[in-house]
């Protein structure tokens, strides 16, 4: 091998050399960068599950206060009802029912009209509790939707991790297989 062959090759090794240590300084830094970005996840995903009780308590509060305001509302408007049918009842009934009685019977009773207006305002309240029953299922079935969301969500991302990983990887080796071709073209070339 000749000196200036001797030189190049030298000028080659050198530069190849200097090339892996960048290489291994950059694959440090990004190893670095990235297990920095793991912890700060960690963490964040830690601060999130000691958040998560206060979050069900938050939930089981909201629950309960809907189920009690809606027992109270109902018990209030029926309550209130009941006031109103007394009233009704005390002044009017035997007043009417003397004149209808005569001509109209019973169907068209004070009386009847009564119950069936209690019947009325106990299906209302009902209706309301029923309501409040099928929010609170819609709430947590949304819940459910949304935990099955972020599963898939989950596993896709996996999935997608892995392929990009694999694409990484075929162009690494693609690019080394390249280098080195062209490394053995520029020696043979130079012989």
């Amino acid at each position: 091998m000749s000196k200036k062959e001797n030189v190049k090759e030298t000028e080659f090794t050198s530069y190849n050399n200097e090339v892996s240590e960048n290489q291994e300084q950059v694959k440090q830094s990004v190893n670095k960068a990235i297990d920095q970005t793991k912890g700060n996840i960690q963490r964040t995903v830690e601060e999130a599950k000691r958040e998560i009780p206060r979050f069900t308590q938050a939930v089981n509060q909201y629950q309960e206060q809907s189920i009690q305001a809606t027992k109270d509302i109902a018990d209030s408007y029926l309550e209130s009802q009941k006031e109103i049918i007394h009233s009704l009842q005390s002044a009017w009934v035997p007043f009417i029912e003397n004149i209808q009685s005569s001509s109209w019977g019973y169907f068209a009773s004070p009386r009847r009209v009564t119950e069936n207006y209690a019947r009325l305002v106990s299906n209302i309240a009902d209706s309301t509790i029923a309501a409040s029953r099928l929010v609170n299922n819609t709430v947590f079935a949304n819940m459910e939707v949304f935990k099955a969301a972020v599963q898939h969500t989950r596993d896709n991302v996996k999935e997608f991790s892995r392929i990009n990983a694999n694409a990484a990887k075929t162009f690494e080796n693609v690019a080394r297989d390249s280098v080195r071709d062209f490394s053995t073209g520029v020696t043979t070339y130079t012989k």
